[in-house]
């Protein structure tokens, strides 16, 4: 009776993340049309990748036929900061757990489930991790399908506004971080310098796009985290 309780509470805050996950997925789904993939693909996509950055650097990526090698590693960079997630989650699950039930919670780790998950008081009951990605994860992969759906029956003029919405979510992401964070303002500046740089200066434009994000974000974030690493609290 407990694991069924915290189930439903897990579907209860699931449900708005849901909600919230269409609406984004839906925008990825238009980039994923125009990356030539099928609504199946791109639900089957968002099944295994729950991110919208990760999807979106997968989306283009192929878009730009890049090699498996590059697609496999630049999917892992931008994702990197779920293994992060997924150690911090780790010390919420009592210690008895079996392993099973940590692959999968570690499977449905997105940021905002993530967010829900870590905010339980003591230990987490994984079944509230489920009840929160049965919601979220059809969602967010139905949204894909749909956008891609959308994008075949559409007029281009519509398909090339909606892909927009997209670049308008990541900027609502990044902008509000970077008033409070000089770091991230630091950060966001210039690696939009040096993503133009990148694509002007010899040698390195020739570089497919994958390799160059690749650089660009290894190196920004280790010279960073270098420069100006996180202060842990006391």
């Amino acid at each position: 009776m407990k694991n069924k309780s915290a189930f439903f509470n897990g579907v209860a805050a699931g449900l708005p993340i849901g909600l919230g996950y269409f609406a984004v997925a839906f925008s990825l789904g238009i980039i994923a049309r125009k990356a030539g993939l099928t609504p199946l693909q791109g639900f089957l996509a968002s099944v295994l990748n729950h991110a919208s950055a990760g999807e979106y650097a997968l989306y283009t990526s192929i878009e730009h036929a890049v090699s498996y090698i590059e697609l496999a590693v630049i999917t892992f960079v931008v994702n990197a900061r779920y293994l992060l997630m997924s150690c911090s989650l780790s010390q919420k699950i009592s210690p008895e757990t079996p392993f099973i039930h940590r692959f999968f919670v570690g499977f449905g780790i997105t940021d905002e489930i993530f967010g829900v998950s870590i905010a339980q008081k003591g230990f987490l009951n994984p079944f509230y991790n489920y009840g929160a990605v049965f919601v979220a994860l059809p969602l967010w992969s139905l949204g894909t399908a749909l956008g891609i759906f959308a994008g075949n029956i559409l007029p281009n003029i519509v398909v090339e506004s909606l892909s927009v919405a997209l670049y308008g979510m990541f900027i609502a992401i990044i902008i509000p971080e970077a008033k409070k964070n000089m770091t991230v303002l630091v950060a966001v500046i210039v690696s939009f310098a040096l993503s133009f740089a990148f694509s002007v200066l010899p040698l390195v434009k020739n570089l497919s796009a994958g390799n160059r994000t690749i650089i660009l974000t290894v190196v920004i974030s280790a010279v960073l985290a270098y420069l100006k690493p996180v202060e842990e609290n006391s």
